[in-house]
């Protein structure tokens, strides 16, 4: 019950990549053709089509497509095919009436957390895993060198995209954790998908599988898949110290301190570094004394647990799943939802104070300011040749992603016009001939109509501290190639601010600039909560019926309360639907809850990347 990913059939036969879970993985060549799933239609193939959309947000790929359905998976929760681009999830863990599940509302996802949280760690797969094993590798470095890639992908993840976490957690608690035991089920889950709160007896420790037995090997084994994931940042300390404890017993301060420096180094692995992961799972074999060109070796007779019987290590897996269950059963702290009037009165005083943001921004001027003002703009200039293209492009780019297909409909009536279907008019005669009142409609006629596309509204806003300067030149020019691509389309709304010192206007909204509009980046703060609530009113971000993108160019260290004020806006244009990206060229970026996170290497992709994440808002709406 490992979510895997199964490896192209062009690769030389290696080990399967395990996805998150225990027990050897097998080699490539013996992993059995699945049996055909015939249920993929009605519910289920339209739930399918709901992943497949929402898939391509998680790994900013548009090439994947995701098939769900009970008995899919390959003998586990999900696999990545990587020949096929495919994504398969088995629905068996979906919990829900696939009929009433709705994948794009961020909402909805929270009814079947595991199986979204699996769905995302074989996301991570799709976007991060392009190595391969090579054909001459050893089941055991193999092995090795796949249980890190489960928390080396997870770690990446969570960089670019930090609101992952919470689902990647949701699969380990009920997915990756419970393949160290035994059982008819899955762990328990609460209504809703949550997992169930733990307590009394139903914390006992399972039964135990051989994967439990006090080796150096499976003790290590628990340690890539789940106290790499704790330094990681997807499990926390407390939930693994009763497991780390045991591993230390077994394995010794060296030996398990030389583990963590190899799971460390392949988290800053390359996604396509075939040779230092396979260097990585002979290192892991050496230093738990296994020959890297053998298998790892089977427990040997009398090791506590190696006949199903309870271990310490399975005891304290029983302790850590505990553990991760009763945290996310916990309420969420903080203050008591306000009753409907307060949160009505609160939603209103926040509108009005960003309409008094916009009012005091956007009125000022946009002429150059002197040359050592604070949040200067320095000039304009004229658009170059290969602007100008990128703002077609982009045009054409968010009028493909606006179209909207015919929607069908038909209707059915007792009376003409329409088709009439001989079956419901004889149903009709015979309910006269028995004297009721005929309830049968036998006309029947097709409406096709147009469906409008939704508009776009986007605001872009770029801190020019003195650490973004490497950033102003690029976000400059794509403030006025996503400005004149927007004016192409019918109600499109693009607007972009500075902040530093104070918030002055680069684009207003609606205008299409007809040069390119200059700053410089070397204010000494950061004025980012009137950035935000100027852009919010002046094109609508929380108003609904439209496809909303906040775009933020920092590194997200702010003086004063400009964080803690800045997450509640954050959160409020979340909450109402709209999507937040955070663009940032350095590692150590502090992007907050609920944004996007995209890590540029090349200050000029900084267009291609708002242009992509503004097609995906249209797409999605």
């Amino acid at each position: 019950m490992a979510t895997h990913v199964i490896p192209a059939p062009t690769a030389p036969p290696a080990a399967a990549l395990s996805g998150t879970g225990a027990g050897a993985t097998a080699p490539a060549a013996t992993v059995a053709a699945p049996a055909p799933v015939t249920g993929l239609g009605g519910a289920w193939l339209r739930l399918s089509a709901a992943f497949t959309d929402a898939v391509t947000d998680l790994t900013d790929r548009e090439d994947l497509t995701v098939q769900c359905a009970p008995g899919l998976g390959r003998g586990a929760p999900g696999c990545f095919v990587p020949s096929l681009a495919a994504i398969e999830l088995d629905g068996t863990h979906l919990r829900q009436d696939p009929a009433t599940c709705a994948p794009s509302w961020p909402a909805d996802r929270d009814r079947y957390p595991a199986l979204w949280g699996v769905l995302t760690h074989e996301a991570a797969h799709a976007t991060h895993t392009r190595w391969e094993i090579p054909g001459n590798a050893s089941a055991a470095v193999a092995d090795a060198a796949l249980a890190l890639e489960e928390s080396r992908i997870e770690a990446v993840q969570i960089r670019r995209r930090p609101a992952d976490r919470r689902w990647l957690r949701a699969s380990a608690t009920s997915l990756i954790l419970a393949d160290f035991t035994t059982g008819p089920t899955a762990p328990a889950t609460a209504p809703g998908g949550a997992p169930a709160p733990s307590g009394g007896a139903s914390t006992a420790p399972p039964v135990t599988t051989p994967h439990t037995a006090m080796t150096p090997w499976n003790a290590g084994r628990a340690a890539a898949l789940l106290l790499a994931r704790t330094d990681a940042g997807i499990l926390e300390p407390a939930e693994t110290k009763t497991l780390a404890e045991v591993v230390l017993d077994v394995l010794g301060p060296t030996r398990l301190s030389a583990l963590a420096a190899l799971w460390h180094l392949a988290h800053a692995t390359g996604d396509d570094d075939t040779a230092t992961m396979m260097d990585l799972g002979r290192r892991w074999c050496r230093i738990l004394d296994v020959n890297p060109e053998r298998p790892a070796p089977p427990p040997p007779p009398g090791t506590p647990g190696a006949s199903g019987d309870p271990s310490p290590l399975a005891e304290a897996l029983g302790a850590t799943m505990a553990a991760v269950h009763a945290a996310a059963a916990e309420p969420a702290t903080g203050p008591p939802n306000p009753d409907p009037a307060q949160k009505r009165q609160q939603e209103k005083d926040a509108r009005k104070a960003a309409d008094r943001a916009a009012r005091r921004v956007f009125a000022a001027s946009t002429a150059p300011t002197a040359a050592r003002g604070r949040t200067a703009i320095t000039g304009t200039r004229p658009p170059n040749p290969d602007e100008q293209a990128a703002a077609r492009r982009l045009a054409r780019r968010f009028r493909a992603a606006a179209h909207r297909d015919r929607v069908t409909t038909t209707h059915t009536s007792p009376t003409p016009p329409g088709r009439l279907s001989m079956r419901g008019a004889l149903a009709a005669d015979a309910q006269r001939a028995a004297g009721v009142t005929p309830t049968a409609e036998p006309f029947s006629r097709t409406v096709r109509r147009h469906v409008p596309a939704p508009p776009l509204r986007v605001g872009i806003a770029c801190d020019v501290s003195g650490s973004m300067n490497a950033l102003a030149a690029p976000v400059a020019s794509a403030a006025w190639i996503m400005a004149r691509a927007a004016g192409h389309l019918p109600d499109a709304l693009a607007a972009t601010v500075i902040f530093g010192a104070r918030v002055r206007p680069i684009v207003h909204p609606g205008h299409t600039p007809a040069a390119v509009t200059e700053f410089a980046a070397r204010d000494p703060r950061e004025d980012f909560v009137q950035a935000v609530d100027a852009l919010d009113s002046a094109v609508e971000l929380t108003r609904t019926g439209a496809a909303r993108l906040l775009v933020i160019v920092s590194d997200g260290i702010f003086k004063d309360d400009q964080r803690e004020e800045g997450q509640k806006r954050i959160d409020r244009l979340t909450a109402a639907g709209c999507g937040v990206l955070w663009l940032s060229m350095s590692g150590r970026t502090k992007p907050m809850r609920g944004a996007h996170l995209v890590t540029l290497t090349d200050p000029a992709a900084a267009a291609d990347a708002i242009g992509a994440a503004a097609a995906r808002a249209l797409r999605t709406a």
